[in-house]
């Protein structure tokens, strides 16, 4: 027995499937022992990849994500992804080695106060000082990772806490003891040190993995004040957002929810899908306007950030009731009229119950869905024009959206050109969209491709890159050819940070900071051992899509570089 088997079993009764890493000598023993244990061990090119992929598949099955990484820069490269999941309520949990107990301080190698630095972005932290402890330290880190309002949480694991005791003693020897009084004193501190590292280590364990807390309920009697609001509207709307989809394994029950209800919904976030394609009640388009006229909003885990324009978009005047976890994101800029602390999915369907059957609102959904077809025509007609120097983006989207199987997931990781694939591309169901959510990151594709490609095997992957955005994470291609991961990568390359540019230049009337070159992205793709396939303004964009998913039905990862021109889509977008 080591402590990175303790650790193993831990995760293995947790039901972690896979564990994200980059390798390091601080966590050997935990990525040995789970790999023994058959756990799959997913090296990937960069620490904050292994979080983000940890982060995908948390958010795709509900069990939180897993990712280990050695001390110091192992760690300090985690910080974006971290506070990702945090902004994202993503339940991760982060196993950060850490310098031997008795050198904590000293100057060895990697060593920095690695709590005070994660501690502000996580849920819960903390440092195991004894090798009987690891137990209920990961166990207590699995629970509170998705207690309540669901996040990231960090154990640091100092490395003899994981190694054999026979080998670790071995070091300590090897390292103390002497001659004379200083060396007798120091030789019989280590003893002591490490008879308490290992005091008890020998002493059974629970077997048993505490069973997740249930999500939290809304009260009756606020469901039945919901109800009544819903029942008296006549031109109600209902945002769902990315906390309504936290309870995984419910998501279905959710969406049939929905469908009672009869209401009117915008979906965003990893909502996004949740009533599958082209669904008569889902709308897409023009969502200010219709919460403008709305004399009823009803958010689920939808916070009012500037999203909504910090809650501008809906009239003072207008009732809001909010269901949401966190009662500080249900009241922050927007006080809502009924606030109910409770799991928006849960609250959904105690809602549909209550309700039995919705009302005859078909007049409204009517002149809605009228505003969503002229929209799409809109989109239609400018994805027919010709764009300056390259193809048009619009067109590219809507490729990407026909040739979409019934089994796939999206993964959005851009700004100009993912904003204007959101327009056009639908996820054909429930927990098929991945986006990094408020905190706006970019580099989360290929972290995020590898969770969901590993937490979906049959399903087709396609990661969305903005030509900026692919570079933070272009190496992962590396990790998707080791591990036999067949993402279908399209970038939109039009050689520059075009969301910003669009600004800075009518602005500033300068382009400083915003110019990329049009770089042939297919060919660092096969460099790393995929497939690239250029799609030029003489290609055929569905042709070359065809060929993507034929490349990756045969198992291989394949990257389309589209050389886009501009357009003025989305002038005058900017969000902050």
């Amino acid at each position: 027995m080591n402590g990175g088997l303790r650790v193993a079993r831990v995760l293995e009764r947790q039901g972690v499937r896979h564990l994200f890493t980059l390798c390091g000598g601080h966590i050997s023993p935990i990525l040995v022992e789970a790999k023994r244990l058959g756990i799959r061990v997913v090296d990937v090119r960069h620490e904050v990849d292994a979080v983000f992929a940890a982060d995908a598949e948390a958010r795709l099955t509900g069990i939180p994500g897993v990712a280990a990484v050695t001390a110091g820069p192992g760690v300090t490269n985690t910080i974006t992804a971290v506070k990702n999941a945090q902004m994202a309520q993503s339940p991760v949990v982060l196993l950060g080695g850490a310098t031997a107990t008795v050198l904590k301080g000293r100057g060895s190698l990697q060593d920095i106060d690695q709590v005070a630095l994660i501690g502000p972005h996580v849920k819960w932290s903390t440092t195991v000082g004894r090798v009987r402890d690891l137990d209920a330290a990961l166990e207590r880190a699995f629970a509170l990772a998705i207690d309540g309002v669901p996040g990231p949480v960090f154990v640091e694991i100092p490395v003899d806490l994981l190694y054999p005791e026979s080998l670790v003693r071995e070091w300590y020897g090897a390292k103390g003891g002497g001659k004379g009084l200083a060396g007798r004193a120091l030789a019989f501190y280590l003893r002591w040190h490490l008879g308490r590292v290992f005091g008890g280590a020998d002493a059974p364990q629970a077997e048993v993995a505490p069973l997740p807390a249930p999500p939290p309920g809304p009260r009756g009697s606020a469901v039945r004040r919901a109800t009544s609001r819903l029942r008296e509207a006549e031109r109600p709307v209902l945002l769902v957002g990315s906390q309504a989809t936290l309870a995984a394994a419910e998501i279905d029950q959710v969406a049939r929810a929905v469908e009672t209800l009869g209401v009117p919904v915008y979906l965003s976030g990893m909502a996004r899908g949740l009533l599958g394609r082209n669904h008569p009640l889902q709308m897409r388009h023009q969502r200010r306007k219709a919460l403008r006229e709305a004399d009823l909003v009803v958010t689920a885990g939808v916070p009012f950030d500037f999203r909504l324009d910090y809650g501008r978009h809906i009239r003072r005047s207008t009732p809001v009731v909010a269901a949401n976890r966190s009662r500080d994101d249900m009241t922050r800029n927007r006080r809502p009229d009924l606030a109910i602390t409770a799991d928006p999915g849960r609250f959904l369907r105690e809602l549909a119950d209550e309700l039995e059957r919705g009302s005859d609102r078909s007049d409204w959904l009517r002149t809605l869905r009228l505003r969503d077809e002229e929209r799409e025509a809109e989109i239609a007609r400018q994805a027919s024009e010709p764009a300056r120097g390259g193809l048009n983006p619009l067109a590219v989207c809507s490729a990407v959206e026909a040739a979409l199987g019934d089994d796939s997931v999206i993964v959005a990781d851009g700004g100009d050109f993912v904003a204007t694939a959101s327009y056009i591309v639908s996820p054909r169901g429930p927990l098929r969209w991945l986006d990094p959510g408020v905190f706006g990151t970019l580099g989360v594709g290929g972290g995020f491709a590898l969770g969901a490609a590993l937490a979906r095997p049959s399903a087709e992957v396609w990661l969305l890159w903005g030509d900026g955005s692919a570079a933070y994470s272009l190496a992962e291609f590396d990790t998707f050819c080791r591990h036999d991961v067949a993402v279908i990568a399209v970038v939109g390359n039009d050689a520059g940070w075009t969301q910003i540019a669009r600004e800075q230049v009518e602005i500033l009337h300068d382009d400083v900071g915003t110019v990329l070159a049009s770089t042939d992205y297919e060919r660092v793709a096969e460099g790393y051992g995929g497939v690239g396939l250029d799609l030029g303004p003489g290609d055929d964009p569905a042709e070359v899509l065809a060929r993507a998913r034929e490349v990756a039905a045969s198992g291989r990862p394949v990257l389309v570089n589209a050389r886009l021109g501009k357009t003025d889509f989305r002038k005058g977008s900017i969000s902050m």
